[in-house]
């Protein structure tokens, strides 16, 4: 069958995988943002997760014509043109930590309206095991009319990118894949297995296969939310958490986590849904549930270690000045969804500090549309600062004179425990 793709959704996920298809089949990139869908159509990304130079493309619709190739649109309409519909919306959550489907429903909503016979809609957006089938389908039989598995077919492939990794890649990672028949099934296999080097696995139904993606984040949350426990007990006793795990690590198979913030768009979202699910069911989750406890407490404990230590070496707290380097979620990539430091930023302005940030990969805009915050363009050195956090490890912060601020009588905190030993005052 002639595989003509569109992909709803050009973000981190979306347009990595757009691109992919875009060099094997006729592709439509789709995204309800027109800002967006220009920038891609002059070939810049800010997301820096996808390299369009060379990728054959169109400013318009003219490679709709092409049997293979990539175009970008933002008319709903453009979309009739295509037969299979892979979703790679967010699934964010709400301010009391529930799912939020409203971008997934509206997505299927709109696909409800330019659905035709025989059509696929694959879902990559990470969600709760039942989400494909109980509430996506159904928006789309409402909006469409059709009937599922008689008049359109779905799939679910959970997506496994990671942001800012240039080594384990899109194509490089196995994908797991799954149909709501036999016969799609392996039609969606198929499509992955066209494009993924490292290969597929696929399931045996779609439940599986949106259960596979979101124990993997979670399982990392519990992990790391066990090493986060073990910093802020370690804390008390006095001794430095990483040196513990170093010494812990000598054995085999003791897995190294490190303590540390935990944000993103998937490890502190995903175990949400999960438990949303499992409390529509009657049981309540403890370990989950108990593990974001733990990982939601870390911002708040470094933010008061540091006003302990700015205490220990007599500096006033209200009107003293806190440099914190880096505001992403991770090290080397402009993504901020749902970053912890800037909880670090808040607590210490309650505190009433002046708090400046500094992150050379970030979007000052886009923090200050998402968060409120504000950064500054560079480090004033000859500014004053109490206190200097390292928050996130990026490597142009490996050549900051950490050893300079900590000779004047600065704090200096090392969240991510990379600074020389010798100039910090305390680190997770």
């Amino acid at each position: 069958m002639d595989n003509k793709i569109a992909v709803i959704g050009l973000g981190y996920v979306g347009l990595p995988l757009a691109i992919e298809f875009g060099k094997k089949y006729k592709v439509l990139g789709f995204d309800i943002n027109q800002a967006r869908v220009e920038e891609l159509r002059q070939g810049r990304d800010h997301t820096l997760e996808a390299d369009l130079a060379g990728m054959k493309q169109a400013t318009d619709l003219r490679a709709a014509d092409a049997e293979r190739g990539l175009a970008f649109s933002c008319n709903e309409q453009d979309l009739r043109e295509y037969n299979v519909y892979i979703v790679t919306v967010p699934t964010p959550i709400d301010r009391f930590n529930m799912p939020d489907l409203r971008p997934l429903i509206g997505a299927s909503e709109m696909l409800g309206r330019i659905i035709s016979r025989g059509d696929v809609v694959v879902y990559e957006s990470t969600t709760y095991p039942g989400c494909t089938e109980e509430d996506c389908v159904p928006a789309i039989e409402r909006v469409s009319g059709l009937r599922f598995n008689v008049d359109f077919f779905a799939g679910y492939s959970p997506e496994r990118i990671n942001p800012g990794d240039k080594v384990n890649t899109l194509t490089k990672i196995k994908k797991v894949t799954s149909g709501s028949t036999p016969e799609v099934a392996d039609r969606v296999d198929a499509l992955y297995a066209s494009i993924i080097t490292a290969g597929t696995h696929k399931a045996s139904c779609i439940k599986v296969a949106e259960a596979s993606k979101i124990i993997e984040n979670s399982q990392r949350d519990v992990n790391i939310s066990f090493v986060n426990e073990l910093a802020l007990i370690f804390d008390r006793i006095g001794i430095d958490t990483n040196e513990v795990i170093e010494a812990a690590g000598t054995k085999w198979n003791f897995l190294k986590y490190r303590p540390g913030l935990v944000g993103g768009h998937c490890i502190s979202v995903d175990p949400y849904y999960l438990a949303a699910k499992a409390e529509s069911l009657g049981y309540v989750p403890q370990v989950i549930l108990s593990g974001r406890h733990v990982n939601n407490s870390i911002a708040p404990f470094i933010a008061n270690k540091v006003l302990k230590l700015m205490i220990q070496k007599d500096h006033k707290i209200k009107g003293s000045s806190a440099l914190i380097l880096g505001v992403t979620f991770k090290e080397n990539c402009p993504d901020i969804r749902n970053t912890k430091v800037v909880d670090i930023y808040r607590e210490l302005r309650e505190f009433g500090m002046d708090v400046d940030i500094y992150d050379p990969w970030v979007n000052s805009d886009e923090l200050k549309r998402a968060y409120g915050v504000d950064v500054i363009p560079q480090v004033d050195g000859a500014k004053r600062y109490e206190a200097v956090i390292l928050a996130v490890a990026h490597d142009k912060f490996r050549t900051f004179d950490f050893e300079r601020y900590h000779r004047d009588g600065s704090v200096v905190f090392d969240v991510k425990a990379v600074v020389d030993r010798r100039w910090v005052d305390g680190r997770l």
